[in-house]
């Protein structure tokens, strides 16, 4: 199993803090990521966890994502950052994509579904819920985070299974995915939308990688004590989080996460260009 770990969105750039000086990287300010894992598989194909903005987002952003969305967002509208354009350089086939696995269902992690209209889409059940069932309190707030545009094609959304008392690392709630031999896991991360999850994939290593979503924004929100936020992630967090309490505990559990287990998980987020660069610049993607 290869795991290649893509920027599929850059969206506004951010000012570098003075920890990311000292560090070294160049003063100035860096474009955020849409931050995607293409997982190759012995026996379920390729599986794309996010798929970041779509093709059609980029000829068309205003209408497919909002046109309030896009001044604030400013996604570059260069369509060789699509996770299309991406597969495709690594010698695959559109159709070679059978499962997409979603942190959640927000606009800068459903663009590319479009773009792999036979793949099968898994998110947490609680998500599905959210996007499915008119009497779940958040459906309305979460149908309109959905984006007509990305899924007027009907793409095949599916729960994943919960197991009863299932937990990982003492997250509660995990959920697995229906057809994925690779493992594979759902872990709800509450806060941010109804039912999102990080996607936890164990490598051939026997290291679990964990892709946060939105749980947090920043790396120094779990690599520091206190945790440090960045000024320019603070009105995405508090604009899109459906529970504050939830969002804030969830960002502890994964600092203690990062503390106590930092052997074993690598987590990051969705939208920290660091930790991107953390794995690309010595990977070579």
């Amino acid at each position: 199993m290869r795991i290649h770990h893509l920027n599929c969105g850059s969206l506004r750039k951010i000012p570098l803090l003075g920890g990311e000086r000292r560090t070294g990287a160049a003063p100035g300010q860096l474009a955020t990521v849409c931050h995607c894992l293409l997982i190759e598989t012995d026996s379920d194909g390729l599986v794309l966890v996010d798929t970041g903005l779509g093709t059609a987002d980029r000829r068309d952003p205003e209408g497919t994502l909002g046109a309030d969305w896009v001044a604030y967002a400013q996604p570059a509208r260069d369509p060789e950052e699509s996770a299309l354009q991406q597969i495709i350089h690594l010698g695959y086939a559109p159709q070679d994509v059978r499962h997409i696995v979603l942190t959640h269902l927000h606009r800068d992690h459903t663009g590319g579904l479009p773009d792999f209209p036979r793949a099968r889409v898994h998110v947490h059940p609680a998500e599905y819920r959210a996007v499915t069932d008119p009497d779940s309190p958040h459906h309305q707030h979460s149908l309109d985070r959905f984006m007509p545009a990305h899924r007027a094609h009907g793409p095949l959304l599916t729960p994943a299974v919960a197991e009863d008392g299932a937990q990982w690392f003492g997250f509660p709630g995990v959920a697995r995915p229906q057809g994925l031999a690779c493992e594979l896991l759902l872990v709800p991360l509450p806060g941010h939308s109804a039912g999102h999850s990080g996607v936890a994939v164990r490598d051939d290593a026997g290291r679990w990688l964990l892709h946060a979503g939105d749980a947090y924004m920043y790396h120094g929100e779990i690599e520091q004590t206190p945790p440090l936020s960045h000024p320019a992630f603070a009105p995405v967090q508090h604009g899109a989080q459906t529970d504050i309490e939830a969002r804030v505990a969830t960002r502890d559990r994964l600092h203690a996460l990062h503390r106590d287990h930092g052997d074993q998980v690598t987590v990051f987020s969705a939208h920290d260009p660091w930790e991107l660069a953390r794995f690309t610049t010595h990977a070579g993607g």
